[in-house]
């Protein structure tokens, strides 16, 4: 009996190691070779084919000098401010997202509770969302899928250290414009420059890309409301602070 878990043992370690060997080839790879599609791309074809039946799709590999340096500054400003100067991950970020997930956990049991005039017998785990680094984005959507649990977390930082390790920040930032969801079908920079502002990447103007850039946590939400006031609001302080902003 203890032989056998020993040998059960032995061959989780070595699937779990040569998993990890897989992903620090592929990414070493990417130093030279752009990836030419991400699980979640590939998830995202076989849903829309299920419930459509027909995949419009929008994406076009560009070199990181055809995309502007407004929106390479845009996206940093909105979705990642220290990328050049963190080691794939920003601790505060990640602390802040696990604070305002307790307090909203908190205040949607005190809501049911008040609902039903009784405790969640049954509550989740609190989970890290959020306070994601761009590295860590392209670490999930390269070879992840979007469940939120510990081991994927965890699977995620490892990834990302080993984008770090591997790939300059120039090379991270480019692969994730490249690739990143800009709405239904749409994928990197130069397909939602032309599919929302009708011109290259190359040439997206200041307020264009920090529009661009506050649709990416939830494209397909925003791509239904371009003109919403939030939008607007939130594009202002993303344009404000892009002179900011450092590039790789």
């Amino acid at each position: 009996m203890m032989r056998s878990l020993f040998r059960l043992a032995a061959l989780l370690l070595v699937a779990t190691l040569s998993l990890q060997l897989y992903f620090v080839l592929r990414i070493a790879a990417m130093a030279w070779i752009a990836p030419q599609s991400t699980t979640f791309q590939r998830s995202e074809i076989a849903r829309i084919w299920h419930d459509r039946g027909v995949v419009p799709w929008a994406q076009a590999w560009v070199d990181d000098t055809a995309i502007a340096d407004t929106l390479k500054r845009a996206v940093i400003a909105a979705e990642d401010a220290g990328f050049v100067d963190h080691a794939g991950f920003d601790w505060e970020a990640i602390e802040r997202a696990w604070e305002r997930n307790q307090r909203a956990e908190s205040m949607a049991a005190r809501q049911a509770a008040r609902q039903t005039g009784q405790a969640i017998a049954r509550r989740r785990p609190p989970k890290i969302v959020g306070g994601s680094t761009i590295t860590q984005q392209l670490a999930k959507n390269l070879f992840l899928t979007g469940e939120r649990s510990i081991a994927r977390k965890a699977q995620e930082f490892v990834i990302a250290g080993a984008l770090e390790t591997l790939l300059t920040k120039r090379r991270i930032l480019e692969i994730y414009l490249n690739h990143v969801e800009w709405g239904e079908g749409v994928f990197g920079a130069q397909a939602a420059s032309r599919h929302y502002y009708r011109v290259d990447a190359s040439r997206i103007g200041t307020a264009a890309a920090a529009r661009l850039a506050v649709m990416l946590p939830s494209p397909k939400l925003f791509e239904r409301r371009p003109n919403s006031v939030y939008i607007a609001s939130r594009a202002a302080t993303v344009a404000a602070r892009m002179d900011d902003v450092e590039l790789p």
